[in-house]
């Protein structure tokens, strides 16, 4: 009985096919983007203060600028240990009496009385406008702003379980597809809110499509390639998310207006539906599905395209696991290996998160030129997938992957000790850490996707991955609010929980060339599969030791000890290796 790698082996593992189907769902990472770190332009918070009608009318009058407007209105307050300007609350002065002239130098008002604002705020943010500048998220209402990033990770949470589910059940394709039908109306309807509640409840159901269909899209095209090109379209695939990070600064500088980026940020989603005539199902899926016939036919089409011949081992097609295709949370945890992986996979899907979007949205309340900053950040991101390509290939993926970590937590350390007065070397030991973290949310998901077999494989990166989501809802109360405190004190929780992510990591299994697995039974006893594929080897060589054709004689040679290095654990080959050869 042939398995689908085997059959890739004869209608191509990265032909003509597989690329076409690739270049389309790496699209699909771009606008996510946008959605997942869009609060730092969409809910950017500008310098702000109380609004006072009367002190407008006097600054107008007297020709004022909003600085000495700011001085003339706002008290002094300690923040962080340095004066400035509140932002909550002004002078109770009446700007209408006569006695005060328009000299911004001569009222002394340090012993004036202050209130709350009761008119508003001013913002230093003019010709533009955030959610933040339009409902006054400021001040007391400033952990509203927290709300916006959080809802869209509860969405990313309901929505990836759901998602995932209906991808194992119903298939990928179809689960994407729904999943951007879903994308483009909440997507829109997040544009048009009439208010902050309504804003937030449609960011959810935006948030519940997003991420479903872009995890179902690089299970479909993890599924349709060779073991050998997993990693490459893995980061690949994410790299991509790094090109939309580059793209969203220079859209946010263009467009002014918070509700027009959404619909920019929106649109693309309407767009991916017309994948529909152009993306298959997932062969393995269907095999796990006892759709043979159609896993046939689109194999065949596979072998068409790609320019390959099969033989008549694609009619003996067939799916180890096709009995078990139905998918549950406890497959995930009731054997050992299963529930170790299910469990430092889900802890590394939360650190990611948290530090990930940590340190995106700290830049936002660093000052300084936000656009640029949000750039330069970005740049650092495409460093991380070319060392993910280089290392992975030669070291595999646990080293890479603990030591991501590790120089993830060291840099967050290490920036919050610096002072500021050291402001290049600073930036730069940040963005190293910002590289780490990068490296890490990267090969996380390709990790997971290794570590189960096909019939549970989109249930359980979607399981996983909920506690990105979890981190998702955490990030932005733990930055804003401990920021309060020291601005430099979620640096050193981000530093703890990636240490700790690190020293998990190193007790996975090495991954690399090792063909997906297809059953649990695969993951429980991998011995197992490597004593069937040195039995089979030895078998076949037996067999052809005894036809005497010296020419097969050495092409069994070479295929067996290309096939024994598999076993001892390669760079990289499957196990169909030894029938293409002969």
């Amino acid at each position: 009985m042939a398995t689908f790698d085997d059959i890739l082996e004869e209608a191509g593992k990265f032909g003509r096919f597989q690329k076409r189907i690739f270049a389309l769902l790496c699209m699909v990472s771009m606008p996510w983007a946008g959605v997942y770190v869009g609060i730092v332009f969409q809910g950017f918070t500008p310098d702000h203060w109380c609004r006072d009608s009367a002190a407008v009318e006097r600054r107008e009058a007297c020709g004022w600028s909003r600085e000495e407007s700011r001085r003339l209105t706002a008290p002094l307050v300690n923040i962080s240990r340095i004066l400035q300007h509140s932002s909550c609350e002004r002078y109770e002065v009446d700007w209408n009496v006569t006695e005060l002239r328009c000299d911004p130098q001569e009222p002394d008002q340090s012993r004036t009385p202050t209130v709350r604002c009761t008119e508003g705020w001013e913002y230093d943010y003019e010709g533009r406008r955030s959610f933040v500048t339009e409902f006054d998220l400021v001040c007391s209402d400033g952990w509203l702003v927290d709300m916006y990033q959080a809802t869209l990770n509860m969405g990313f949470l309901i929505g990836s379980i759901a998602i995932g589910y209906l991808a194992d059940r119903f298939g990928r394709k179809v689960s994407f597809l729904m999943s951007n039908v879903l994308n483009g109306i909440a997507g829109i309807l997040v544009a048009v809110a009439p208010d902050y509640i309504s804003l937030l409840v449609f960011r959810t159901l935006f948030g519940f499509g997003v991420k479903g269909g872009w995890v179902a899209g690089y299970v479909l095209i993890t599924e349709i390639v060779g073991v050998e090109f997993r990693r490459t379209v893995g980061v690949i695939y994410q790299m991509f998310f790094s090109i939309g990070i580059l793209i969203l600064p220079l859209l946010a500088y263009f467009i002014t207006d918070w509700r027009w980026l959404q619909v920019v940020i929106t649109i693309p989603y309407i767009l991916f539906l017309s994948y529909y005539w152009f993306i298959p199902e997932s062969p393995r899926w269907l095999l796990s599905q006892n759709r043979k016939s159609k896993a046939v036919e689109i194999t065949k089409d596979m072998a068409k395209e790609n320019k390959m011949t099969l033989t008549k081992m694609i009619e003996t097609l067939s799916d180890d696991n096709a009995d078990s295709s139905t998918a549950s949370f406890m497959d995930l945890i009731r054997t050992p290996k299963m529930r170790k992986h299910t469990f430092i996979l889900s802890y590394n899907w939360f650190t990611s998160a948290v530090v990930y979007q940590g340190l995106i949205m700290r830049l936002g309340i660093l000052g300084g030129n936000v656009y640029i900053d949000f750039l330069i950040s970005g740049l650092v991101e495409f460093p991380a997938a070319f060392l993910i390509l280089f290392t992975i290939e030669r070291i595999g993926r646990r080293l890479p992957f603990a030591a991501a970590n590790i120089v993830a937590g060291a840099s967050c350390f290490i920036t919050a000790f610096i002072p500021d007065s050291m402001f290049w070397f600073k930036t730069v030991v940040a963005c190293i850490g910002r590289l780490g973290i990068t490296m890490t949310f990267e090969m996380v998901v390709f990790v997971n996707t290794e570590l189960y077999p096909t019939f549970v494989r989109n249930f359980g990166v979607s399981v996983c991955s909920t506690l990105c989501d979890v981190g998702g809802i955490v990030a932005p109360f733990l930055l804003y609010r401990l920021a309060v405190i020291w601005l430099e004190l979620p640096l050193i929780i981000f530093g703890c929980l990636a240490f700790l992510a690190g020293g998990l990591v190193l007790l996975l299994p090495e991954t690399r060339g090792v063909p997906l697995p297809e059953t649990i039974d695969n993951i429980e006893f991998p011995e197992r599969v490597k004593e069937k594929i040195t039995l089979e080897s030895q078998q076949l060589a037996n067999l052809l030791s005894n036809s005497g054709v010296s020419s097969c004689k050495d092409s069994a040679a070479r295929a067996i000890s290309m096939h024994l290095n598999y076993v001892n654990g390669p760079k990289c080959g499957h196990c169909s290796t030894i029938w293409l050869l002969i």
